[in-house]
């Protein structure tokens, strides 16, 4: 068994779709909550903040703990679950997630992992997590790793945030996609694990470099 297996982080995915029911879900006796957070990320008006994109984050995370990166893997997991359950395309909607997580967790786990899903939920709208905070790291660069795709998924990719904003037109979307993309990337390193650096912050520039080049003036 790999070491993503061992913490119970494999994901399969068949023809670019996700077996939901193969998803990891740490909470036992909450597979209502579970659904209703899959109800969520499977409405069809998702382009990119979809169930497609829940499985890839939980597949980087099963990835990370292979190479080695260090994680707590129950708040980490349930973050991973809640960073996009609220996603309207308004600037807050990491903090209605969060606010979901804290109203729903309690009936099934401690205080302790509540607020720290809820903080790691809210660490998502920057991703810039310290360099000590492991659990953080993790799930920021799993979060990110859809940069680091190969370039047809990264194309599927982009087409997908478009249509999530298709009610915006080509010049105010691409203003605000540019602003996006160069917050990310001015920063010394996209990832902040290890194996994010390694594996993923070349292609990822690479990537976003493109999509910038092509972005209207």
């Amino acid at each position: 068994m790999t070491a993503a297996g061992a913490v119970g982080l494999n994901v399969r995915m068949e023809d670019d779709h996700p077996d939901v029911t193969d998803l990891p879900w740490p909470l036992t006796g909450a597979d209502a909550l579970r659904d209703e957070l899959l109800a969520a990320y499977g409405d069809p008006s998702r382009g990119h903040h979809g169930t497609r994109h829940l499985a890839e984050v939980l597949q980087r995370l099963g990835e990370l703990a292979a190479a080695g990166a260090a994680y707590d893997r129950t708040p980490v997991l349930l973050a991973a679950w809640f960073h996009d359950a609220v996603y309207d395309g308004e600037r807050d909607a990491e903090e209605r997630s969060a606010t979901w997580a804290e109203d729903a967790l309690p009936a099934h786990t401690d205080d302790a992992t509540v607020a720290e899903v809820a903080r790691l939920v809210r660490l998502t709208e920057h991703h810039r997590p310290e360099p000590d905070d492991a659990n953080g790291c993790a799930l920021s660069d799993a979060d990110l790793s859809i940069l680091a795709a190969a370039q047809e998924r990264y194309d599927e990719y982009v087409a997908a945030v478009r249509s999530e904003y298709a009610h915006l037109d080509d010049d105010v979307f691409a203003a605000g996609r540019a602003e996006v993309l160069r917050a990310l990337t001015d920063t010394p390193t996209l990832f902040r694990t290890a194996h994010g650096r390694r594996q993923w912050e070349q292609t990822a520039r690479a990537n976003v470099a493109r999509e910038l080049a092509g972005l209207p003036a």
